[in-house]
Parts: structure tokens; sequence; C-alpha cells
């Protein structure tokens, strides 16, 4: 299991990295604490972190490396390095390099190399499932022939776990939702309302991570360029197997010679050190130009392989973002059944207070009247002691008639149903 070391150079890891943190943190812990915090910044992006190494075999390595490192051994940039930086939060990225495979996808953050799949040593459980899982196919399929070169295998295990972390996340908010839902849609209260909201905000941030994991997998199936760049162990091989023919080199050397003679006459002396001249010309032309040749015919390789790969797993988060948008709908649909029962309650409450108007309204009618009677002045009508009984009892017949015909009225203008 130690043994998976090789492909890093020895003199790229860093001696004596834990005395070396005793001595600074001696240092720190006597120093002023606002220098130590600042020098603390200032080293944070130079420090060695830990790292999981695993080779095509199955073994794994733990390796303290710093950045700098990483970017010599495989040819990356610091920008993509900072991909796999926990203190920084990117949404779900592969990309394809010269010599690598920079994978961020959810938490599983790592580099795939034709020879190693360097790990970010975490205790995070989707980092210890992929080291567990990759390092048991791998051995597994020791013995056995498999079609998918090295890099595509680490590559397919990342996509799986992302993919069945995502699906899992979302039937999980499924089964906590629609109960939710159709408690709300038959008691509207707050509690209710506000789980609601949490959960929307949930559902929200998932489908914002498996929107960016399937337009990452559909970015890379629709540039031809990228798939064919992600074929390291090929590109291995063909850096390792494109030696320059010195016979080849030699005729088209001496082709330059005759059609530097047949051009003009010179001296013989001038004509070997133009031929040493041609000759390095030559070499750095070709030296610079392998590179994009190889590009060239990697571009022009059958890419099927990667392509399957990623469609298969572009159906999978398909189909888990329809389950996402479906539970959205769903979501919609309770918000606007709220809305309509809501509504109705406010229509039911205006038809009262509209009732209540007109009641209001000949109750006030009936009170000027008998109030109009109740004065103390002198006239013949109080003669009669029956006669206030009268007025009270044809002024209450015209009130209760003239409220009647305001919810005749209503009914006939369907203000609302009586």
């Amino acid at each position: 299991m130690e043994g998976s070391r090789t492909p890093l150079l020895p003199s790229d890891l860093p001696e004596s990295t834990s005395s070396n943190n005793t001595g600074s943190a001696n240092f720190h812990a006597h120093g002023i604490r606002g220098w130590s915090g600042i020098q603390g910044l200032k080293k944070r992006g130079h420090g060695s972190r830990s790292w999981i190494q695993i080779d095509p075999l199955g073994n794994t390595s733990i390796l303290e490396l710093d950045k700098a490192t990483i970017m010599r051994h495989c040819s990356l940039p610091a920008r993509d390095l900072r991909l796999l930086d926990p203190l920084f939060i990117y949404p779900s990225t592969i990309l394809g390099r010269e010599k690598a495979i920079v994978v961020s996808l959810e938490q599983i953050r790592c580099i795939i190399t034709a020879d190693e799949v360097i790990l970010m040593n975490s205790l995070d459980g989707c980092v210890v499932q992929y080291k567990s899982e990759l390092c048991k196919r791998l051995q597994s399929n020791k013995d056995q022939s498999d079609d998918l070169p090295f890099e595509f295998r680490a590559l397919e295990l990342a996509l799986e776990l992302t993919c069945s972390s995502l699906d899992a996340q979302v039937k999980e908010l499924a089964m906590e939702i629609y109960p939710v839902l159709d408690e709300l849609a038959l008691s509207i209260n707050t509690l209710n309302l506000e789980r609601v909201r949490r959960l929307k905000g949930h559902l929200l941030a998932v489908t914002q991570r498996v929107h960016k994991v399937r337009d990452e997998i559909e970015h890379l199936m629709d540039d031809d360029g990228d798939m064919a760049e992600m074929y390291l162990t090929e590109k291995k091989q063909r850096s390792e197997g494109y030696p320059l023919s010195d016979l080849g080199f030699q005729t088209d050397t001496s082709s330059m010679e005759r059609v530097g003679s047949k051009s003009a006459p010179v001296s013989p002396v001038g004509s070997i050190s133009g031929a040493h001249k041609l000759q390095r010309a030559f070499s750095s032309i070709v030296s610079s130009s392998r590179p994009s040749l190889m590009s060239s015919s990697n571009s022009g390789e059958n890419i099927e392989q990667l392509e399957m790969l990623l469609e298969a797993y572009f159906v999978v988060i398909d189909h888990t973002l329809s389950e996402v948008l479906s539970l959205k709908e769903y979501i919609d649909d309770t918000e606007d059944l709220i809305n309509f029962k809501l509504g109705n309650v406010q229509n039911h409450l205006i038809q009262f207070e509209l009732l209540l108007t007109a009641a209001t309204f000949v109750a006030t009618i009936f009170a000027a009247v008998t109030a109009v009677f109740g004065m103390n002045f002198p006239d013949s009508i109080f003669d009669n002691p029956s006669t206030f009984s009268w007025v009270l009892i044809i002024c209450g017949v015209a009130c209760g008639f003239l409220y009647f015909s305001f919810l005749l009225y209503f009914r006939y203008k369907r203000i609302f149903p009586l």
C-alpha cells in the first residue's frame, strides 16, 4: 500500500514537515497574536496539505504536498487548484488539461492523471466513499481486462457518486415536502407556511446544484475537443512513442541542402554551418509543434467511449432534474391552491361586510325615525297613545322591505349567491 508514491518525485515532497510546524507553532505561541494572524493569512496559500494518492492498482498513500508541487507535477495553473480548495465555494466543474483532469463535483474534488488520482484528504462521507470504492474497484479489476482507461474509471466513479448523492437528496426532500404540502392545503397556518418556506429554499439550492452538474456534462458532450483532451492514457502513450526519426531528419536535411545547392553555389564551410543551423532550427520547430500535432490527432480520434459514458450519467442527472422540477411544480400548484382559498375567504368577508353595511343602513333609517318621534315637542299626534306604536310598526316594515330589496339587487347583479 505504500508503494504508490512512485508517480511523485521524492524531491517534490517537503521534508521535516512536522518539525517545522512545531517550531513555527512555538514561535507563534510566544509572539504577537495579530502578527501571527497576518503571517497565517500570507502563508495559507503556500502551506502543505494532506492528499490521498491512489494508483491504478488500488494502492493508497497519504502525501503532504503544497500547491507548487502539484502544479509542477500535473502541469496545472493555480486557478484550477482553487477549484479543489475547500475554503472556496465553486459550482461543479470538470476540466480537461494536458496531463490531468480536474474534477470538482460536490464534495469530491480530485486531480486525475493517467497514473494516479490525487484526492483531497477529508473526513467527508463522499470523499471516504469515493476512496474506498475506487480502491475496491481497481483491486477487483486488477486481473480483468477493462475497456475503460484508468482516468475514465476514476471519472465514472466521481460522476456515479455525485449523481446518486443528488438523487438521494432529492428523494429525501420529496418524502418531506409532499406531506407538508398536503397538510398545508388542508390547514393554512403560520407553522405550515414556515416549514414550506424552509423546504422551498432547500429545494432551490438542490435544483441549482443538479442543474450545474447537468450543464457541465452537457457542455462536455457538446465539445469534442474537451472530450479528446481527456484521453490522458492515450496521450501519454503517444508522447512516449513519438521518437523523431533520424533517417527522416537526415533525408529532410539532405533535401534542404540540395535545394540550397541548386539555388546558389556556396563554400564548403558555409554549407556545413548552414546545415547545422537548419538542423537546430528544424529540431526546435518539431519540438514546439509536437503538442499541437498530438492534440490535433487526438481530436480526430474516436471519442464515442467517453461520450457514451457521459451520456449514461447525463440521463441519470436529467431524470433527477425532472424530479426536482416536478417537486417545484407541485409546490407552485399548492401555492396557487392556497391563493385560491385565501381569495375565496376574502370574497366571503367582502360579502359579509356588504350585508352588514346594508343592515346598518336600514337600522340607521329606523333609528332616525324613532329619534324624531322621541323628541319632546307639542303635537296632536301624541294625544293618542297607540299612534307611536303604529309609527314604529310602519317604519320597521319599510326598513325590512328596503333590506330585502338590497338582497334582491345583489342577487340580480350576481355579487354573491343567496
